[in-house]
């Protein structure tokens, strides 16, 4: 599965979505509820270069970004999490949004500590929710680039009606598959052709595996920390990253957070869908560094 590490095993009891593949990690880092939070290391820092976070999105583990990863790597030291509930991280007794903030901000405040001053943090869609709320728990954070991770602002949500029902329906049978390719159809917008290349991939049976915390993240994003209102508050430089094909909700989401943001700015990607670390990862390695590269202001 990982050819860089070699390391790869069969683990039942890792993870809420019961993925039996683990990978093992380089490290695990606790967050302060004491749930192990995996973090995978990789690339080589320039002089005076951040450490950099990577964070993934809904349904996904830190393997998102194995396309990216070596270009970003070349520059950068990067440290690669797979979210609780998934892979080889660990979960908590209870959800809620605000438990994976405080994960990305212990593993910051680990590698900063380590380090010697703040890293930068890339997040993909949930994933640059989580990137925002750790910003506000933790000076460790100096800048965020999040891609497609803005709330859905009121009367403009990301889910169509219905679709906790039927993935919760799927969910009962034992369906992930169902419920994966539904959550991708119905939020992420995955045509036929997408749908085809995403069931052929070799990390498809890990992201069916973590189809069981689908729903607990729909529902955390009514939470009032993870709305616009709470993670409009965050005040360090933080890029959006947008792909010109992604839905309109995806816009929508992103214009509406870039109000609030003290320093927001936002890039487009043109041609681009919601996995464009996939799809256009020379482009979105050349937003990320041009972002990150910025010096800053005095």
């Amino acid at each position: 599965m990982d050819s860089r590490r070699g390391r790869c095993r069969r683990d039942p009891a890792r993870g809420s979505g019961g993925a039996r593949t683990v990978i093992d990690p380089d490290r695990l880092i606790r967050s302060p509820d004491g749930t192990p939070i995996a973090v995978f290391e990789s690339g080589t820092a320039e002089p005076g270069i951040r450490p950099l976070l990577l964070v993934h999105g809904t349904t996904a583990d830190h393997l998102t970004f194995r396309i990216v990863g070596p270009l970003l790597g070349r520059r950068r030291r990067l440290h690669a999490i797979d979210r609780r509930g998934r892979g080889a991280s660990g979960d908590g007794p209870a959800y809620a949004i605000t438990r994976e903030f405080e994960d990305v901000a212990a593993v910051a405040d680990a590698v900063a500590g380590e380090e010697g001053g703040p890293v930068d943090v890339v997040g993909h869609s949930f994933g640059g929710r989580c990137a925002l709320g750790a910003a506000l728990l933790t000076p460790s954070i100096r800048r965020i680039v999040s891609y497609e991770g803005a709330p859905a602002p009121a009367g403009r949500p990301y889910q169509p009606p219905g679709l906790a029902d039927r993935l919760r329906a799927h969910l009962a049978r034992g369906d992930g598959e169902a419920a994966l390719e539904t959550f991708m159809r119905e939020v992420v917008g995955m045509d036929d052709a997408g749908m085809a290349r995403f069931r052929a991939d070799p990390v498809w049976p890990l992201r069916v595996a973590a189809s069981l915390t689908i729903l607990r993240e729909l529902e955390a994003e009514r939470a009032p920390a993870a709305s616009l209102e709470g993670l409009g508050r965050v005040a360090v430089p933080v890029l959006q990253v947008l792909g010109t094909a992604s839905p309109p909700a995806f816009r929508a989401a992103t214009a509406a957070l870039d109000a609030r943001l003290a320093r927001g700015t936002v890039a487009r990607i043109e041609g681009a869908a919601h996995a464009a670390h996939h799809t256009h990862p020379e482009a979105f390695v050349a937003a990320v560094e041009a972002f990150l590269d910025r010096a800053d202001p005095a």
